[in-house]
């Protein structure tokens, strides 16, 4: 190898690597450089020289980039098959660049001093301690040589720990090795590291003139500028110093950062005040504080409450604050926030009452710091500190501190300032927006952080109010009081609702919303908390009379009015008497109207706005939760109720359907009260009479059973010229809609009494089944089964409408009335809605849009009236005569053309409620019959769609479709992994027992081991199959449906329904069929369908770990009498013969079985690993083979590696970097 060759070689290679980085360089030509370059580095034989001479200082730093990388490329790939004097010769060169092959520490440039750190972990990763004892003294040597050298040597320390500890990214004896090798010489590691740090921070200060001794000057001394790099190289070691730290101290022994009287702490502290160094300080300090481990090792972590360490924490926070938004002070503060929230944390765990540790005399003004941070301007500060706070006020100690109750009602002071939802990025009428500018994207993110954050402290406040639930009450009343006299101020925006009312921007409202939210959490936990003769009942009443005499017409503050009325409901319990005027309140409520909108009345109903609505559906619902938790207290008023009710039905236009219903449903919760059979039947057949007459009307039996006429009769089939005011056809829907809600609300609430006893005095119980449960007799039953035929006709007619003979006789306008609303897409895609439209939506909403809004609810509500029959009516209902052949001629009918979105509520709503509420005497009549077809249907359904996804993703792998996230192909393929989970759902429910499921925890693998099973997911034993699943696997092609799907669910693209079936589903299925005799190829089968599996999702580690446990079970329980599993085995690529040959003798041989469970499944997964999926990036990645090297524990025999190693002197590596 002469001198001109490898001169010769890099001139091409700069070139080359100069056409590579040159933006104006052809696609071609770039192409052609890289095909040389990679080349190179793959076959030329003489890298090494080649990447030396481009790496020396006289380069651009670009080529020396590619010669180091070059050098790298060589240890990584060739180090195995280099002669021992290259490998010295290699070493030597490198060391070599550390010491004098750089520029100096502040012209250097970061890429440059990563990548020659990392060719030297390479090394040490390759011989170190055994063949390179002395490294660590080599790097000592160079760091004597002044900054740039110790930076670099830095560098390599926290390169190795995190390629070592942190990534695991080496073979694990390998690994073993350098973790003992380090651990045993980290006394010297952190010395070198603390020296290091000290004396690179002194010199530093001593330059630049620290704070301290500037006080004492008169004028501050500046630093001379001939010293200004000089202090700047030893400020840029002390950063790199605290990075290393930081790789180190998360895992060594906590015996390191706390000794010498935790000198480390110490330090760090007193560099929190240091502007250059503040950041990396904090980063070590708050790994350092939240170590876990043994709770004897982390007392000396408490010296951070001690005075000294105090005070500097406190006085960093307090100059960081001051400096106003600064981005690296605000990043600094969330950093100390940290640590302030892991030393309580820390805390929490040492103090307790078996321990010998105090509350520290610094509590209180740790106290006062951590709500310094949660009363900041900055809402991501104040939400950091919410789980800490609940921490210390669950803890059993620190919760008697009187120190810490004395904050609550700060604590709560601050909370009314924290639940005001300001801080909008987009806006400037708050600090708090300044900072949400930093922290977040948009409005619609900051609206999700805000509304996880308020609900956090809903639970730290009823945590706070359990400790002192008075001042919590109070404090709620004052500020109800407050608001209810203070003027309304809507703000710069108008409502679209009407002219001076409030939008959700309003400061008004933002005001009313947040105290809502703080009174009905404080309140609900007085009543929880407080004994009843302590309960302050007077102030309640006064409060709650306060409300009702409140008016408003601002849809908004009305809606936060009727949470605060019934937030403060219980109070009723103890007056009744004030009953009738919260009933006449919520009633005036549920006819909300804004005065503006009676202008637009044009059409059939004026439309009103999002707010409007919500008031009205907000005070139905308050009824409703009235009526269902204090159904006794409200009985005596129940004729009152009743008639308030028939007065606002008897104008069909005054309420919407879904009003009406429930207003219907809150006088059957208070019914049930009657616990007499005869007076609650009679009245619930008052009650639907009107419903009844309309229902089995000739005219409504018409339409129902005849989709033609369906269609002509609510109005699908007309062009409308004004697709806003014009809709003929709206009350005949909103009839339909009044009886289907009507039924459903009954069959939902009609009950009978809990109390057996209660029960058969009222003559609901008409017997016992043979097991002894009672069974009870429902008084809606009646009523309901009359109306039952004309629903099974209706759901017959919606199920037909999807043909395509049908579709096509929708009108021009409602062509797409079948389609899903835009809110379904929004949802099923996760795309969120915009923030305003939640309220202020346009107030009118097209003809089509109703009218799909009318198909979507109807055809749910419908299902939920099946899904809710079973548990409501019992075996009146499963003993219909011929159900299972009526369910099937209606809702199962025309399957093939109902879409995705309608199946899935399908199966959710009706099927899975109505199968887990069937008694098993009625499995065989009804269940098994309607189950079979249903489940033989869908495996063939979902596998087409899945072939179409498959195909479609290798033909259009450069389809410009992909760009748009809303693109119809996207939602289709959603559509369909969610009707996977919700089919494989199903059939996990009906086939296997719950107690499988809930056991089925992650069981994380012992610290040794470095295979991805840390993820093992491991069905439990006792995953069974039910009662259900036994009769369905009975049947020979229900049986056949369930274990197809199931088996070939797993190679289907949806990671998460592939592991549920996986832990959940499969073992069982099959283990019921184990007894009988399965066709060979049907195991071949199976077994083959996890390996499919594995190679679809086996770059997903918890899908991995189940799949291999699956096939591993598979192949244990099968191979002893199958040998066609062998033969599927020997088809893997890249499986080792001979391995799995000793696997099999000792699987057949059971006197050999005598290795762990685990040797076995892991000696298996190794066999397998040629079929494991791997993630896109890892696909074509060229593999690293690190060798072991001798152990360093026990002598081992000289293996045939070491002697292919031994060179020709007949001297072994041991010696190979020895200096």
């Amino acid at each position: 190898m002469s001198a001109e060759q490898v001169s010769g070689l890099c001139e091409q290679l700069v070139k080359a690597v100069t056409v590579i980085m040159d933006p104006a360089s052809t696609q071609r030509y770039r192409l052609e450089a890289l095909k040389f370059c990679e080349e190179f580095k793959e076959k030329c034989p003489i890298c090494v020289p080649c990447g030396l001479k481009l790496a020396e200082k006289t380069q651009t730093a670009i080529v020396r980039h590619f010669g180091l990388q070059i050098l790298e490329h060589v240890v990584k790939f060739r180090w195995n098959n280099m002669p021992r004097l290259e490998k010295v010769y290699l070493k030597n060169n490198v060391m070599g660049l550390i010491s004098n092959g750089t520029q100096s520490i502040l012209e250097e440039e970061s890429h440059i001093k990563d990548v020659l750190s990392r060719i030297v972990v390479e090394m040490i990763k390759r011989e170190w301690p055994q063949h390179w004892p002395d490294m660590l003294k080599e790097l000592d040597t160079l760091s004597k040589q002044g900054e740039t050298q110790t930076e670099l040597v830095m560098f390599i320390l926290l390169r190795l720990a995190e390629d070592v500890v942190t990534f695991q990214t080496l073979p694990t004896q390998r690994r073993r090795d350098i973790q003992q090798t380090l651990t045993q010489n980290m006394e010297k590691i952190f010395s070198f590291l603390l020296t290091a740090l000290q004396q690179n921070v002194n010199k530093y200060r001593r330059m630049v003139g620290a704070p301290q001794e500037q006080e004492a000057l008169t004028t501050p001394q500046k630093t001379d500028l001939a010293q200004e790099p000089k202090a700047q190289a030893n400020c840029r070691v002390g950063i790199a110093a605290l990075n290393t730290l930081a790789g180190y101290i998360d895992w060594v022994a906590l015996s390191h950062i706390t000794a010498d009287n935790c000198k480390l702490l110490e330090m760090l502290c007193l560099l929190l005040n240091e502007p250059e160094l503040q950041i990396g300080a904090a980063e070590c300090l708050l790994i350092a504080v939240s170590r876990k481990g043994k709770l004897e090792d982390r007392k000396p972590l408490m010296v951070l409450f001690g005075d000294v360490a105090m005070h500097y924490i406190l006085s960093a926070a307090q100059t960081a604050d001051g400096e106003g938004l600064v981005e690296k002070h605000y990043v600094f503060l969330k950093r100390l926030c940290q640590v302030l929230c892991a030393l309580g944390s820390q805390l929490c765990a040492l103090l307790g009452s078996d321990s010998d540790v105090e509350t520290p005399a610094n509590f209180g003004k740790y106290l006062d710091s951590f709500l310094a941070f949660t009363t900041h301007p900055s809402q991501f500060l104040r939400s950091s500190t919410q789980i800490t706070w609940g921490a210390l006020f669950r803890h059993e100690v620190l919760s008697r501190d009187p120190l810490l109750l004395a904050m609550i009602p700060k604590y709560l002071r601050a909370s009314m300032t924290n639940l005001v939802k300001v801080g909008f990025p987009s806006k400037a009428d708050s600090p708090s927006c300044e900072y949400s500018r930093f922290d977040f994207d948009s409005d619609e993110d900051f609206n999700a952080f805000f509304n996880s954050f308020r609900a956090q402290q809903g639970e730290v406040m009823r945590m706070a109010c359990r400790l002192d639930p008075r001042t919590g009450f109070q404090m709620a009343g004052e500020w109800l009081k407050y608001q209810l006299t203070a003027p309304v101020d809507t703000g710069p925006m108008n409502s679209k609702t009407g002219e001076g009312l409030c939008s959700i921007f309003s400061p008004s409202f933002v005001q009313w919303d947040a105290m809502t939210f703080f009174s009905e959490s404080v309140i609900s936990q007085m009543f929880r908390t407080l004994d009843k003769d302590e309960i302050p009942v007077n102030d309640g009443i006064d409060l709650l009379q306060l409300v009702l005499n409140f008016e408003t017409k601002d849809p908004l503050i009305l809606s936060c009015v009727l949470t605060n009325v019934s937030a403060l409901f219980p109070f009723v319990t103890y007056r009744p008497e004030y009953l009738p005027q919260v009933l006449s309140k919520l009633f005036a409520s549920v006819t909300f109207e804004v005065v503006e909108e009676s202008k637009f009345v044009m059409s059939v109903q004026a439309p009103r706005t999002r707010a409007v609505k919500n008031v009205r559906r907000h005070a139905c619902s308050s009824i409703i939760k009235m009526c269902r938790d204090y159904p006794q207290l409200v009985l005596p008023n129940f004729e009152m109720l009743y008639n308030h009710v028939k007065q606002l039905l008897s104008n069909e236009l005054l309420l919407t359907q879904m009003e009406k219903c429930a207003l219907m449903e809150a006088l059957v919760l208070i019914s049930n009260q009657f616990k007499d059979y005869e007076r609650q039947k009679a009245f619930l057949e008052e009650l639907m009479a009107p419903v009844a007459g309309l229902w089995l009307s000739a005219e409504m039996q018409r339409v129902l059973s005849d989709p033609e006429a369906f269609i002509s009769y609510v109005g699908a089939d007309n062009k409308i010229a004004d697709p806003v005011l014009e809709d003929p056809s709206g009350l005949n829907r909103s009839r339909i809609s009044f009886c289907v809600y009507t039924i459903l609300g009954v069959v939902k609430r009609a009950r009978w009494p809990a109390a057996m006893e209660e029960a058969k005095a009222g003559g609901f119980l008409v017997g016992f089944m043979p097991s002894g449960t009672p069974i009870y007799r429902n008084p809606c039953t009646e009523q309901v089964l009359k109306l039952f035929d004309n629903l099974l006709a209706l759901i017959r007619t919606h199920n037909n409408l999807y043909m395509p003979e049908m579709v096509a006789k929708l009108g021009e306008t409602f062509a797409k009335a079948l389609d899903m609303l835009e809110v379904e897409k929004n949802a099923i895609l996760g795309l969120p809605q915009p923030l305003l439209e939640l309220y202020d939506s346009p107030v009118y909403k097209t003809v089509l849009e109703r009218m799909q809004g009318f198909f979507c609810t109807l055809y749910d509500n419908c299902f939920h009236i099946l899904g809710n029959a079973g548990p409501s009516m019992q075996q009146d209902f499963y003993t219909v005569e011929g159900l299972a052949t009526q369910l099937l001629s209606s809702a199962f009918i025309n399957l093939n053309n109902i879409p995705d979105y309608r199946l899935r509520p399908m199966l959710r709503v009706f099927v899975k409620p109505l199968v887990l509420s069937c008694p098993p005497e009625y499995y065989e009549t009804l269940v098994c019959p309607m189950l079979g077809p249903l489940f033989t249907y869908l495996h063939m359904r979902l596998s087409q769609k899945w072939q179409v996804i498959n195909q479609r993703s290798m033909l259009c792998e450069d389809d410009a479709a992909d760009d748009n996230p809303e693109s119809q192909e996207m939602l289709e393929e959603q559509l369909v992994r969610l009707l996977t989970r919700e089919v494989m759902d199903l059939i996990t429910v009906c086939c296997v027992s719950k107690k499988g499921a809930e056991h089925n925890s992650a069981v994380a693998a012992d610290g040794d081991d470095d295979e991805a099973m840390a993820t093992e997911v491991a069905p439990p034993a006792s995953a069974e199959l039910t009662e259900l699943g036994k009769c369905l696997t009975q049947q020979e092609d229900v049986c056949t449906a369930l274990l197809v799907t199931a088996y070939t669910s797993l190679s289907w693209k949806d990671t998460l329904s592939c592991q549920r079936t996986t832990t959940q589903l499969c073992w069982p299925l099959l283990k019921q069929v184990l007894s009988g005799n399965l066709l060979p190829d049907a195991v071949s089968w199976f077994f083959t369908g996890v390996l499919k599996g594995l190679q679809t999702h086996g770059q997903h580690d918890g899908c991995m770990a189940a799949l291999v446990h699956l096939a591993f079970q598979i192949y244990e329980a099968l191979r002893p009498r199958y040998a066609e599993l062998k033969a599927v085995m020997e088809q893997i690529p890249d499986i080792q013969k001979d391995s799995l040959e000793q696997f099999d003798s000792k699987l057949l041989n059971p006197a050999l079985q005598k290795v762990a469970d685990k040797r076995r499944k892991d000696h298996f997964k190794r066999l397998i690993t040629g079929c494991i999926g791997k993630p896109l990036g890892e696909q074509f990645r060229k593999d690293v083979h690190i060798r072991n090297l001798p152990s360093l524990f026990k002598k081992v025999k000289p293996s045939l590696e070491t002697d292919v190693l031994e060179n020709e002197d007949g001297e072994g590596l041991n010696t190979l970097f020895e200096p």
